[in-house]
């Protein structure tokens, strides 16, 4: 499961609740498109602004549209407590794999996550896929500590943030040097997944997948050989765009500007991009091929 590609979908509002119908069109476009697993309630899937029942409704209704294709649901929360919740209601309602990263207000110590990470290993039989995200979560991952948590029973695979470009090769290294071989390791930072892959990562766990599946398992396909890095090369006018306002609200914006959901479809106080924005957004479809 944790290996290819990881589509992570949009979860899109309506006013203050979450648009389900719209949410599962996205699914099912990634669905549709053969990705290798579908993740909900990541960044992407505003998770930390969901309740708990929203959030279970939003795992219920990705498996449902899901058409048999793995569903990992993301379970990060301020509170042990409430993780723990989470873990129980994504897998009673079908998911297949469980995405945890350090949610904290007051900034964690190592022993604080992997302490986390040691009760939900032991609370489900589900796979954890490790989310080491510190722009987000505030918490760097040392290798010491990914190595730890790699050897609790559970632990399937290290979702990363982008190295520094030509970085990708050594910085997989270093991990494989402190994981067991049976933990994958994903690419997160989409303009760094056509590097990593080439450079031998399992799986790219994709944002831009959640709106344009079939764009990106060309990247994964064909990354075999140069042609990966021709097809991401065409999709900088949108990475460069990820890079300065954050995938979350760019890819809203395309959302948006796609009529793929309604406008506004981030919960309060986020926002799309700006009339400036949106139009940069536009041009960038346009330059890459995406906006038909």
């Amino acid at each position: 499961m944790f290996t290819g590609l990881c589509a992570f979908p949009l979860t899109p509002l309506v006013g203050e609740i979450v648009d389900e119908a719209a949410f599962a069109r996205l699914v099912s476009r990634c669905a549709d498109a053969g990705v290798d697993s579908i993740g909900v309630l990541g960044s992407t899937g505003i998770y930390t602004y969901l309740l708990r029942e929203e959030r279970r409704k939003v795992v219920e209704a990705a498996v449902e549209a899901a058409q048999g294709i793995p569903v990992v649901a993301g379970v990060g929360a301020m509170r042990t407590r409430d993780v723990l919740a989470c873990v129980e209601d994504a897998q009673a309602a079908g998911a297949s794999g469980l995405l945890l990263a350090p949610v904290s207000y007051q900034r964690l110590t190592e022993e604080e996550v992997y302490r986390l990470y040691c009760e939900v290993s032991s609370a489900s039989d589900l796979p954890v896929a490790v989310y080491d995200n510190p722009a987000t979560t505030g918490f760097t991952f040392t290798d010491e500590l990914h190595g730890r948590i790699a050897e609790l029973p559970g632990i399937a695979s290290i979702k990363f943030p982008p190295p520094a470009p030509g970085q990708a090769a050594a910085r997989i290294a270093r991990l494989r040097a402190v994981v067991p071989g049976g933990v994958t390791l994903g690419i997160s930072g989409d303009w760094a997944a056509a590097e990593a892959m080439l450079a031998g990562c399992d799986v790219w766990y994709s944002v831009i997948a959640g709106l344009f599946p079939q764009t990106a398992k060309v990247i994964v396909d064909s990354a075999v050989a140069d042609p990966s890095l021709h097809a991401s090369a065409a999709l900088e006018p949108v990475w460069a765009l990820f890079r300065t306002y954050g995938s979350l609200r760019v890819t809203a914006t395309m959302a948006e500007v796609l009529g793929l959901v309604e406008v506004p479809c981030l919960p309060r106080p986020l926002q799309s991009l700006d009339a400036g924005g949106r139009s940069k957004v536009e041009e960038a479809l346009r330059l890459s091929g995406l906006g038909s």
